[in-house]
């Protein structure tokens, strides 16, 4: 989007060199007829974004994987302190801190959920069936995926423990999500 303002700026320097040597340099551009670019607003680490003219809505339901668990639930599962979230289109976040253990909790909603349980699938890591979590779900070592409300949503947690230890605590937490759904 850059590239709009500074193509405009070239024809008005070119059209201004045209009116110099007395040539007409033909009907003036308007800015409407080019494409706004769009400045995202600042907003501080782990917000998520939101249109102004947006009416407000759930963010789960909206898609939002950041608004899938807390900032605490995601410290609880990896078991250490962790940075805000980093929302990127469909995913979430969550890093383990520089001066901490190693750590991280990912969220995916929506579409990126339900590749990433195909992926899984495809490459054939062994699923679980977790009975009692949204419409249907399933757990593999560091993951879990739910439906919930019609929304794929997974959670994977990174940890340098085996994945025994990280079973239970995932189970909740996807037991917990899909009961807020």
């Amino acid at each position: 989007m850059v590239m709009a303002p500074l193509a405009l700026a070239a024809v008005l320097t070119l059209q201004g060199c045209d009116a110099i040597q007395g040539q007409d340099p033909g009907p003036t551009p308007t800015t409407d007829a080019l494409p706004s670019p769009t400045v995202p607003a600042e907003r501080p680490p782990g917000e998520p974004a939101q249109s102004p003219s947006e009416p407000s809505k759930s963010p789960v339901a909206a898609g939002d994987p950041c608004a899938v668990l807390t900032q605490e639930e995601a410290e609880k599962l990896a078991d250490s302190k962790l940075d805000p979230a980093e929302p990127l289109d469909e995913t979430c976040t969550y890093t383990g801190l520089a001066s901490g253990p190693s750590a991280q909790v990912e969220v995916y909603v929506g579409d990126s959920a339900r590749n990433y349980l195909d992926a899984e699938r495809g490459i054939g890591h062994e699923l679980s069936p977790l009975p009692g979590v949204g419409e249907e779900a399933y757990l593999e070592d560091g993951s879990v995926f739910f439906r919930a409300s019609g929304q794929w949503i997974s959670i994977r947690l990174v940890r340098s423990v085996p994945p025994d230890e990280t079973r239970e605590p995932l189970e909740d937490l996807a037991r917990t999500v899909a009961a807020r759904r």
